[in-house]
Protein backbone atom coordinates (compact mmCIF):
# COMPACT_ATOMS: atom_id res chain seq x y z
CA UNK A 1 0.00 0.00 0.00
CA UNK A 2 2.77 2.33 0.59
CA UNK A 3 4.79 1.46 -2.11
CA UNK A 4 1.74 2.70 -4.37
CA UNK A 5 1.19 5.72 -2.14
CA UNK A 6 4.63 6.92 -2.97
CA UNK A 7 4.17 6.50 -6.49
CA UNK A 8 0.95 7.97 -6.67
CA UNK A 9 2.86 10.89 -5.11
CA UNK A 10 5.73 10.92 -7.32
CA UNK A 11 2.63 11.49 -10.27
CA UNK A 12 1.87 14.17 -8.91
CA UNK A 13 4.96 15.89 -8.26
CA UNK A 14 5.81 15.07 -11.56
CA UNK A 15 2.53 16.66 -13.50
CA UNK A 16 3.48 19.75 -10.53
CA UNK A 17 7.42 19.88 -12.34
CA UNK A 18 5.55 19.86 -15.83
CA UNK A 19 3.35 22.11 -15.20
CA UNK A 20 5.72 24.20 -13.29
CA UNK A 21 7.98 23.95 -16.50
CA UNK A 22 5.13 25.55 -19.07
CA UNK A 23 3.48 28.12 -17.17
CA UNK A 24 6.17 29.31 -14.61
CA UNK A 25 7.36 32.19 -16.24
CA UNK A 26 3.94 33.22 -15.86
CA UNK A 27 4.56 33.21 -11.87
CA UNK A 28 7.23 35.29 -12.11
CA UNK A 29 4.79 38.54 -13.11
CA UNK A 30 3.72 37.99 -9.60
CA UNK A 31 7.02 36.30 -7.46
CA UNK A 32 9.51 37.85 -9.41
CA UNK A 33 12.54 35.35 -7.51
CA UNK A 34 10.60 32.53 -8.78
CA UNK A 35 13.19 33.14 -12.06
CA UNK A 36 15.44 31.64 -10.20
CA UNK A 37 13.85 28.28 -9.98
CA UNK A 38 12.09 28.23 -13.11
CA UNK A 39 14.71 28.79 -15.40
CA UNK A 40 16.83 25.36 -14.42
CA UNK A 41 13.48 23.69 -14.92
CA UNK A 42 12.38 24.97 -17.96
CA UNK A 43 16.54 24.20 -19.39
CA UNK A 44 15.70 20.75 -17.51
CA UNK A 45 12.61 19.96 -19.05
CA UNK A 46 13.19 21.59 -22.42
CA UNK A 47 16.30 19.08 -22.36
CA UNK A 48 14.34 16.50 -22.17
CA UNK A 49 11.92 16.89 -24.56
CA UNK A 50 14.83 17.65 -27.34
CA UNK A 51 16.80 14.79 -26.59
CA UNK A 52 14.39 12.69 -26.23
CA UNK A 53 15.38 11.42 -22.90
CA UNK A 54 13.28 10.08 -20.01
CA UNK A 55 12.82 12.21 -16.82
CA UNK A 56 14.40 10.31 -13.76
CA UNK A 57 10.99 10.53 -12.21
CA UNK A 58 9.54 8.06 -14.12
CA UNK A 59 11.94 5.16 -13.43
CA UNK A 60 11.33 6.28 -9.52
CA UNK A 61 7.47 6.41 -10.20
CA UNK A 62 7.58 2.63 -11.96
CA UNK A 63 10.62 1.15 -9.10
CA UNK A 64 7.82 2.37 -6.59
CA UNK A 65 4.67 1.21 -8.36
CA UNK A 66 6.65 -2.78 -9.08
CA UNK A 67 7.25 -2.89 -5.15
CA UNK A 68 3.71 -1.99 -4.07
CA UNK A 69 2.81 -4.86 -7.24
CA UNK A 70 1.23 -2.32 -10.01
CA UNK A 71 2.50 -3.22 -13.55
CA UNK A 72 4.94 -0.38 -14.80
CA UNK A 73 4.29 1.21 -17.85
CA UNK A 74 6.71 1.14 -20.54
CA UNK A 75 7.89 4.89 -22.06
CA UNK A 76 7.95 8.18 -20.14
CA UNK A 77 5.64 9.95 -17.97
CA UNK A 78 4.34 12.54 -20.33
CA UNK A 79 3.08 9.95 -23.06
CA UNK A 80 1.65 7.47 -20.22
CA UNK A 81 -0.43 10.17 -18.61
CA UNK A 82 -0.53 12.67 -21.01
CA UNK A 83 -0.71 11.28 -24.49
CA UNK A 84 -3.89 12.23 -25.85
CA UNK A 85 -3.74 15.73 -24.36
CA UNK A 86 0.07 16.81 -25.36
CA UNK A 87 1.37 14.12 -27.92
CA UNK A 88 -0.57 12.99 -31.11
CA UNK A 89 -0.45 9.73 -32.25
CA UNK A 90 2.35 8.32 -34.30
CA UNK A 91 4.70 11.31 -32.91
CA UNK A 92 8.13 12.17 -34.25
CA UNK A 93 10.99 13.34 -32.89
CA UNK A 94 9.84 16.61 -35.47
CA UNK A 95 6.70 17.06 -33.16
CA UNK A 96 8.96 16.72 -29.78
CA UNK A 97 10.87 19.15 -31.34
CA UNK A 98 8.18 21.31 -32.30
CA UNK A 99 6.57 20.93 -28.58
CA UNK A 100 9.93 21.91 -26.89
CA UNK A 101 9.46 25.28 -29.28
CA UNK A 102 6.07 26.11 -28.00
CA UNK A 103 7.05 25.35 -24.51
CA UNK A 104 9.88 27.60 -25.11
CA UNK A 105 8.19 30.29 -26.90
CA UNK A 106 5.32 30.83 -24.75
CA UNK A 107 8.24 31.21 -21.87
CA UNK A 108 9.77 33.72 -24.08
CA UNK A 109 5.85 35.61 -23.79
CA UNK A 110 6.10 35.22 -20.40
CA UNK A 111 9.98 36.43 -19.69
CA UNK A 112 9.12 39.56 -21.75
CA UNK A 113 6.04 40.38 -19.88
CA UNK A 114 8.38 39.78 -16.96
CA UNK A 115 10.81 42.16 -18.44
CA UNK A 116 8.87 44.64 -19.31
CA UNK A 117 7.21 45.07 -15.97
CA UNK A 118 10.49 44.96 -14.50
CA UNK A 119 11.32 47.97 -16.22
CA UNK A 120 8.51 49.67 -15.18
CA UNK A 121 8.97 48.95 -11.64
CA UNK A 122 12.64 50.05 -11.95
CA UNK A 123 11.61 53.30 -13.54
CA UNK A 124 9.38 54.27 -11.03
CA UNK A 125 11.24 53.55 -8.06
CA UNK A 126 12.93 57.17 -6.81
Amino acid sequence: MIWRLLAAMVVVIHFAFAAFCIFGGFLTWRWPRIVWAHLPALAWGSWVEISGSVCPLTPLENHLRELGGAAAYPGDFLVHYLLRALYPPGLTRHVQWLLAAGLLGLNVIAYLEFARRTRGAAARTP
